[in-house]
């Protein structure tokens, strides 16, 4: 089964927010033995106060930190203190990987310090998340690195409005990344027989997220801005569109022959033979003009009954749909985890969505 993958790992974590925890929770899910280890002086980690105006204010949990907190035990600790510091060691000589995110300064107080730990246990996988990867120092959240990073400078509306994205997109990038270190740091172990330390930086991670907006610049110097929700090289795609229910639908169309299948679902062939949308170079040009022809007809149906036309006719599209609707749809209900953190119900979604199979 996948959730007994890792069954007799034992993982130490001391990170805390988002991107070390999310590590930490991958790894609990695949059957792993994970101790949180928090700072007792904070009352626990940060996220445990981040709720919403909704929440309990009086619980012990917020709704943020349940996201990446499944399957571990929790314990309060002071890393700064004798006993903390005894705790500490005693866990990471038995330890298996061990999970950090302190700033640079607070290694040696915290008793996290590479060569420290590689004394008491040189077999183990050291992963550790930092902020910027050449000014360690410098306190780094996701909103800063999205935008040090390009992220909110392309995202927004066309009217040149910028926008962050409402996830901490950077730190989940960072969290796969690591996940991905420390899994190739156990497999080489298994072989070597030494342990290893993994190093992921958000700023790294996010560069590497920028895929092909980066090599849009590296190779034709093109500087995106705001788009909403189109895209750059393509169209009809990120197109939204009003339906006669009130619903939206947004399209992702990628090739002629999948505009030709839009066109005559919708009533309007003669669209896929005018030579300004005949072919994708030239619908990107015309993308505004485009838009407005297409309007109106999808204006005339029902959000679901167009989906349904579409998709049968193989034209992406998708329904714009709220978080409400999404925790409906069978796929998350399948993905929710459930669990008691300090004798508070929490909930949440899987943070693997991979799954191994014999062949």
């Amino acid at each position: 089964m996948q959730h007994d993958l890792l069954k007799d790992l034992l993982v130490v974590e001391t990170a805390g927010v988002l991107a070390g925890p999310a590590v930490g929770m991958f790894l609990a899910e695949l059957g792993a033995r994970v101790i949180k280890l928090e700072n007792v002086r904070a009352g626990g980690d940060v996220t445990r106060q981040w709720r919403l105006p909704v929440e309990d204010p009086n619980s012990p949990v917020s709704a943020y930190f349940s996201s990446v907190n499944w399957g571990k035990e929790h314990r309060l600790e002071d890393l700064k203190s004798a006993d903390g510091r005894a705790e500490l060691d005693e866990l990471l000589r038995r330890a298996d990987v061990l999970i950090t995110n302190h700033l640079a300064a607070d290694a040696e107080k915290l008793g996290l310090a590479r060569e420290r730990i590689r004394a008491l246990n040189p077999k183990l996988v050291h992963g550790h998340i930092k902020g910027f990867a050449d000014r360690p120092e410098r306190p780094a959240y996701d909103v800063v690195l999205q935008a040090e990073t390009g992220y909110i400078s392309m995202t927004g509306g066309v009217d040149g409005t910028v926008a962050k994205l409402p996830i901490a997109l950077i730190d989940v990038l960072a969290a796969h990344q690591l996940k991905e270190g420390i899994l190739l740091g156990l497999l080489q172990r298994g072989r070597s027989g030494q342990g290893a330390y993994v190093e992921v930086s958000l700023e790294e991670a996010a560069l590497s997220g920028l895929v092909n907006q980066a090599s849009n610049h590296l190779m034709a110097g093109h500087v995106p801005r705001p788009m909403g929700t189109l895209h750059p090289n393509i169209a009809p795609y990120g197109e939204v569109f009003a339906c006669a229910d009130g619903g939206r639908l947004i399209l992702a169309v990628g090739s002629d022959a999948q505009f030709r299948g839009l066109c005559n679902v919708l009533g309007v062939p003669a669209l896929a033979d005018d030579e300004r949308f005949a072919h994708n170079t030239s619908r990107v040009e015309h993308r505004v003009v485009l838009a407005e022809l297409l309007a109106l007809p999808i204006a005339k149906h029902e959000r679901d009954e167009l989906l349904a036309a579409l998709l049968a006719a193989g034209v992406p599209t998708g329904a714009v749909r709220d978080m409400a609707e999404v925790m409906r749809t069978p796929a998350a209900q399948a993905m929710i985890l459930d669990s008691t953190i300090d004798g508070r119900p929490t909930r949440r979604i899987r943070g693997n969505a991979f799954r191994i199979e014999p062949l």
